[in-house]
């Protein structure tokens, strides 16, 4: 060989031993740096786990905010603030009797539409205003009882009733001339009341609650007698017998309902403060004379030629007329109510 040859071969060598050593020396390098970077990796974990476990350094959660209640308006609460002096007080006047008979009627049109035309329920809405103005909450309520009890017991076999030809109109639901047929006296009574005229307040709150005792007795009397009644007869002499549901007619089984209906709501009025307990005595024994009248007047006037304006709505209207005039006239001699 010769000695260029040698000196390239040795010169070879030292270059592949150098590159050697520089890529061995990189490996080692990157081996150190991987390691070093583990052990930042590491160390940074660890860092991070102790600062969540560290309550000290740890975030707290964020509230989400709850906004406060809204106030009543200042009107809505003062109206609140006088509900049970309202609910308290005997005669409140019409604006505020107004305003809760509307919320009532509002409230319950679904009920009141089962017994009533929308006619009648307009005019409902006149008597019941017109009520409670003079007579309170607890007269209000005595309307109210009437017309459910009454409602209830028009019901009673109505389609037997209906297939006799005796039943109410309509099904059983009230028109205006039922309304001012059943509650007209309690709403004269009312407006007098409210006037200030004589003989006074108590009295014409006697005579109020004495025309419902008529109505819901003579209502009673009538359905549980075309219901129930075994042998009608007619309430002026010869008193012989007749069909159920002739005018006039009257049977034990109706009889008796009659008189309990007219005992039972003198009881709930006197339950109501709205009489004392001769009062309540006063008006059963009212709608008794009141009720004896109008069968007599059915059996003997109704339905005769030239009294065909006497319908049954005309009838009841001087029925509870009667009623109340009675009641306030026996309490008046007496000395009140």
């Amino acid at each position: 060989m010769s000695s260029r040859a040698c000196f390239a071969a040795a010169g070879a060598a030292r270059v592949s031993a150098s590159g050697a050593s520089r890529r061995v020396a990189r490996r080692g390098s990157s081996r150190r740096l991987g390691a070093s970077l583990l052990v930042s990796d590491d160390a940074s974990r660890s860092s991070r786990r102790a600062v969540v476990a560290s309550p000290s350094r740890a975030r707290p959660r964020r509230r989400a905010a709850v906004a406060p209640a809204a106030a009543l308006p200042a009107e809505v609460g003062s109206v609140l603030s006088q509900f049970p002096a309202f609910l308290a007080d005997p005669s409140p006047g019409v604006v505020p009797a107004a305003g809760f008979n509307t919320v009532v009627f509002t409230l319950g049109i679904g009920v009141l539409l089962r017994g009533l035309t929308w006619p009648g329920v307009l005019n409902s809405w006149i008597l019941g205003a017109t009520v409670m103005a003079a007579f309170g909450v607890r007269g209000y309520l005595l309307v109210c009882l009437y017309f459910i009890l009454g409602s209830a017991v028009t019901k009673l076999k109505l389609e037997q009733k209906q297939r006799e030809g005796i039943a109410e109109a309509r099904s059983g639901r009230r028109g205006v001339g039922s309304v001012w047929g059943s509650g007209g006296a309690g709403a004269a009574c009312a407006t007098l009341a409210l006037l200030a005229a004589p003989p006074g307040a108590d009295l014409y709150r006697l005579g109020f609650v004495a025309s419902f005792c008529s109505k819901l007795s003579d209502t009673c009397a009538s359905e549980v007698g075309k219901a129930y009644g075994r042998t009608t007869y007619s309430s002026v002499p010869p008193f012989r017998a007749v069909p159920r549901g002739t005018e006039g007619a009257v049977s034990l089984e109706g009889t008796l309902a009659g008189l309990l209906a007219a005992a039972a709501f003198a009881l709930a009025a006197l339950a109501a403060g709205q009489v004392d307990a001769r009062g309540a005595g006063i008006a059963t024994l009212a709608a008794f004379v009141a009720t004896t009248l109008e069968s007599w007047v059915g059996a003997t006037t109704q339905g005769e030629e030239g009294f065909e304006w006497l319908t049954n709505d005309v009838v009841n209207l001087a029925q509870i007329t009667v009623a109340a005039a009675v009641a306030i006239a026996v309490a008046g001699a007496g000395g009140g109510a």
